[in-house]
């Protein structure tokens, strides 16, 4: 009886990353330092030269990483928790630097073993300094990955956590496992979320060209635009994962965007790291299949996206402006992916649209902070006092845009190509209708978090965009 219950008594060790947490910290420090210092990039091999133990430290040193909110596995807290009778270790490869934070934070470890920038306590090291802190099957440990076999050819017994079936067969072979829970990242939803797939419908905008020169049965101006729309698509998709990837502690500070893939650690950081030069590359290809001239577009606006990723969207007034800008060039990128030139009212009329539209996007978001009682947008140049200002211009923008539209009816372009130009007036009423009611749903806080997406699925905007075009085919 008595040997059942040291045995129950011995020391639980637990890894840090992917176990505790459904993150990395070495990919969370990563990432937060090259969000706030890209440049840092090309010192990584520098600092690899002295080993990962002091790449980790030199990347810990310069982070302040905000463990509250990071995505623990709640359940193992709780049976942490329910084991007070034991000593409870962490033991971790991530740097000591954040494993102090993390343990601090949880409140539960008597011990921690972490990386010290001299040794990396991974893989055969963590077994050694286990086995020498509490003897050969003097512990118990709980991990998630293959490097911990290591571990638990050493161990009395093993926790597999958010692991695979294959793994517990494989630790089973060093140590009887106590424990197993599945894991519980990634799938086809988490990354169909992650790629944000519903937000293709933003780059249908590649046809307002091939609309507006009425080119709707030449054949191979279609498959041209619609090899820019899938351009576009995964271009955007991969510049969403990596602005995901940077505004990791800005998301999960957020009501709603915390639930995000990565931001709750449903997809592992490192596959997000890969997936995002991926589907940027998978864009230009097919850009440069469609024609050199629309692969510069796509440069310009991945180039554009980036900048605004990195920095541009903390600036306040310059990121919607940017936002604005980003719609329009998808305008332009259809255009030259069929070799129709715009005119400059359609370049204006989208501009002050989505200056509008952004401006709703921003006016969202903080209204959100306002009902939580918070006052700043983190990662953001707002704050809730500026809710009003923001409702007075985005507004004003909206209707300049119809604006835009009236003295466009009335010009040379229009007459040339619109039989029945009068009929183009009735598009007013209806634009200056469905501007207004967004900006009274967005003041009431009915809107979500993205004003397009949320236009495309809304189905009085889809009647009335089937009725502008109904009114541009008889004006036709």
């Amino acid at each position: 009886m008595n040997g059942v219950a040291e045995m129950r008594d011995l020391p639980l060790c637990v890894d840090l990353d992917g176990t505790l947490l459904r993150t990395d910290l070495f990919y969370e420090s990563l990432l937060a330092l090259l969000a706030r210092k890209p440049f840092v990039l090309f010192l990584l091999p520098v600092w690899l030269l002295r080993g990962k133990a002091a790449l980790k430290r030199e990347i810990a040193s310069r982070v302040d990483l905000d463990v509250a909110t990071l995505p623990y596995n709640d359940q193992l807290i709780t049976e942490l928790a329910a084991s007070s009778r034991r000593k409870r270790i962490l033991c971790t490869a991530s740097d000591s630097t954040l494993a102090d934070k993390v343990a601090a934070h949880i409140g539960l470890f008597d011990l921690v073993l972490a990386s010290d920038g001299q040794r990396n306590l991974s893989g055969p090291r963590k077994a050694a300094a286990l086995v020498e802190h509490f003897g050969e099957r003097g512990f118990d440990y709980a991990g998630n990955a293959a490097i911990d076999l290591h571990v638990w050819r050493h161990a009395r017994r093993a926790w597999v956590i958010n692991a695979s079936d294959s793994l517990a067969a494989a630790a089973a072979k060093g140590c009887p496992v106590e424990t197993h829970s599945a894991p519980s990242n990634g799938g086809l939803k988490s990354w169909l979320r992650a790629i944000r797939m519903h937000q293709w419908l933003k780059n249908l905008l590649v046809l307002v060209a091939l609309l507006a020169s009425h080119r709707f049965f030449d054949a191979g101006a279609v498959a041209s635009t619609l090899s820019a729309f899938m351009a576009f698509s995964l271009c955007a998709s991969g510049v969403y994962v990596l602005n995901d990837l940077f505004d990791l502690a800005a998301d999960r500070q957020h009501p709603r965007k915390r639930m995000r893939p990565f931001a709750a650690g449903d997809i592992p950081l490192v596959a997000g790291m890969f997936a995002a030069p991926a589907l940027t590359a998978a864009g230009i290809a097919i850009a440069l299949l469609v024609g050199p001239m629309f692969a510069l577009v796509l440069l310009v606006y991945f180039a554009t996206t980036l900048a605004y990723s990195l920095r541009l969207k903390r600036v306040a007034m310059l990121d919607v402006v940017v936002l604005a800008g980003l719609y329009t060039i998808r305008i332009i990128g259809g255009a030259v992916a069929i070799g129709s030139v715009l005119s400059f009212w359609l370049l204006a009329f989208s501009m002050f649209t989505f200056l509008s539209l952004a401006m709703v996007k921003r006016y969202t978001e903080l209204g959100v902070l306002l009902a939580n009682s918070r006052s700043e947008a983190s990662g953001r140049g707002y704050n809730v006092e500026d809710l009003p200002l923001i409702q007075s211009l985005g507004a004003a923008s909206g209707y300049i845009a119809v604006l835009v539209l009236a003295l466009y009816i009335n010009s040379p372009e229009s007459l040339a190509l619109y039989h029945r130009p009068q009929v183009l007036w009735l598009l007013c009423p209806l634009l200056l209708y469905w501007m207004s009611r967004f900006w009274v749903i967005a003041h009431r806080g009915e809107m979500n978090d993205d004003p397009v997406v949320f236009a495309a699925l809304d189905r009085i905007s889809q009647a009335v965009l089937l009725l502008c075009g109904v009114i541009a085919m008889v004006a036709i």
